[in-house]
């Protein structure tokens, strides 16, 4: 009788005529409500209140495949490496290649073509979804999208809505929830402000018998290069034996640990990037410089995660929350350092200091793969993925090959919450989700896998398509390759002329999945805007 009482209030609260705001607040308020008394969800055949776990995603910003520890990396990354040897990590989980793309597939579990990238149309984000729950719903970091946070279902937001911001002085997009933040003049780094403001919005807004949804967007690693002195200090020095033998060390580490397979030979170095060797001393110095910073800032993300973790503890939520960290694209080529600090010397623990690395370095941190930030090939979209969950996840320590994708994130957390994912929502329709959960894999089930994963970036530039054990791919307008990602997963042996059937039934896919995911879904929103453009 309950269920049915609260469903029917359910449905009449997403036909009053309220702003989104006050609406979803009323269905938090409900669930919050009805949740100790009863002890379901809102949803249907939801779980138990005290089952349901706390989730918390955080997303890195141009981190490569290898640079954690975990992953075969140098890096110290004590607190991450921690939640990889009592959890999972993904070996074949992909991302976007590029920054707002992956935000967008990521928070709308579509891919980011049939949402408007920015605008988020048809569809809901993972905050609106859990809000229906009763979920706390919180946000720390960087937003890249339109709007704020708290437009699409977010209850505190801190953080900048740019792509990009400096880390000791911000810039004028920082917000607390609506309001413009204004970045104090000295003692700030953002990396660290965001999980400041995480940790005071669990104490403020968290309750018992209320879960939380706190999603904490680092802009960290992302250029500029700038960390504390200290943390950049720690790191000088041990670049100096240059990208040639860090990949080696890297390759043979993650070998070692069952990351990739020894079968996949390490891939070249690129025509473009020159042997460590042939550099002379002052290249070398600047390019210690700037890698020991790159590691500082991941470094720096680490000891905030450690932060997180021991609040989590305190506040006794740390056993029942899923934590899943990632990156939303592979490691940057761009060489955007400013002239002004090479000429004045500027270091990167000062606020005028603008660094960056490029692709000799970028090559190295996507070690063993090929390519960048932007390209399809794997060392734009392979992500490490690293799930905890002490109550949820039955084989600690252990390693996947299952293949996953950015797609996959909101219906994993939607099915762990109880919720299902609505039709419509605030008077309109909501298109489908395009992912699978990834939760069976927590219990140690074999999933059902993706029929096919499509991606794109830019116009035609930056292509793939896989299906099984096949990849097919293309980068910067060029033709098609076709590869057998179980043999030769660092795509060296190109196959699309040696099997030209199944190579051009992939090519004909990838164009149907063109039509129905980009052009398709792009002129039905111009004819929605035209249509509401009409007096």
């Amino acid at each position: 009788m309950l269920k049915n009482l609260v469903d029917r209030t359910v449905l009449l609260i997403n036909h009053l005529p309220l702003c989104p705001v006050l609406k979803t607040a009323a269905l938090a308020m409900l669930a919050v409500a009805v949740l100790p008394a009863s002890g379901t969800s809102t949803a249907v055949g939801g779980p138990a209140a005290e089952q349901r776990p706390n989730i918390v995603v955080m997303l890195v910003d141009d981190m490569g495949f290898s640079d954690l520890g975990c992953y075969g990396g140098e890096i110290e990354t004590p607190n991450l490496d921690r939640l990889a040897a009592g959890g999972i990590r993904f070996t074949q989980f992909y991302n976007t290649a590029k920054c707002a793309q992956t935000r967008a597939t990521l928070l709308s579990g579509r891919y980011y073509p049939e949402v408007g990238l920015s605008s988020l149309d048809d569809c809901i984000t993972i905050a609106e979804g859990l809000r229906l729950g009763g979920y706390a719903t919180l946000m720390t970091g960087k937003w890249h999208l339109g709007g704020n946070p708290v437009e699409r279902g977010w209850d505190r937001y801190f953080g900048h809505l740019s792509g990009a911001t400096n880390y000791f002085t911000g810039d004028k997009s920082f917000r607390l929830d609506a309001e413009p933040y204004d970045v104090p003049q000295s003692g700030f780094y953002t990396t660290d402000a965001n999980v400041d403001f995480a940790i005071r919005f669990l104490e403020e807004s968290t309750r018992p018998g209320r879960p939380f949804f706190l999603y904490i967007a680092f802009n960290a690693p992302h250029y500029p290069l700038q960390a504390p002195e200290e943390d950049v200090r720690k790191y000088l020095g041990r670049y100096k034996k240059g990208w040639d033998e860090l990949r080696e060390q890297r390759y043979g580490r993650m070998v070692e640990m069952g990351i990739i397979d020894g079968r996949w030979p390490l891939s070249p170095r690129p025509d473009d990037v020159p042997a460590w060797d042939s550099l002379g001393e002052k290249e070398k110095a600047e390019h210690d410089l700037t890698m020991a910073t790159f590691a500082a800032m991941v470094d720096r993300v680490d000891q905030n995660v450690g932060r997180l973790l021991a609040k989590l503890q305190a506040m006794g939520a740390l056993d029942n929350t899923l934590i899943l960290f990632l990156s939303d694209n592979g490691a940057c080529p761009f060489q955007r350092t400013h002239q002004k600090t090479r000429d004045e010397g500027l270091m990167p623990w000062e606020p005028d200091s603008y660094w960056t690395y490029d692709k000799q370095w970028a090559h190295a941190c996507n070690t063993p793969f090929r390519l960048y930030k932007r390209n399809q090939h794997e060392g734009g979209i392979a992500t490490p993925l690293v799930a905890h969950w002490s109550k949820g996840i039955k084989e600690p320590g252990t390693i996947t090959h299952e293949v996953g994708h950015l797609v996959d994130i909101m219906p994993t957390c939607l099915e762990l919450a109880g919720v299902d994912y609505p039709a419509a929502y605030e008077g309109r329709e909501v298109g489908p989700l395009r992912g699978i959960s990834l939760a069976p894999i927590f219990e140690g089930i074999q999933r059902r896998p993706h029929k096919e994963l499509f991606f794109l970036f830019g116009n035609r530039a930056h292509m793939a398509l896989r299906s099984g054990q096949w990849k097919l791919v293309a980068h910067d307008g060029g033709p098609w390759e076709m590869y057998d990602m179980e043999a030769d997963r660092t795509e060296l042996v190109d196959l699309a002329a040696k099997d030209p059937q199944r190579f051009e039934a992939m090519v004909r896919r990838w164009e149907e999945l063109h039509e129905e995911i980009v052009a398709r879904p792009a002129t039905d929103r111009k004819k929605q805007s035209r249509k509401s453009a009409k007096p």
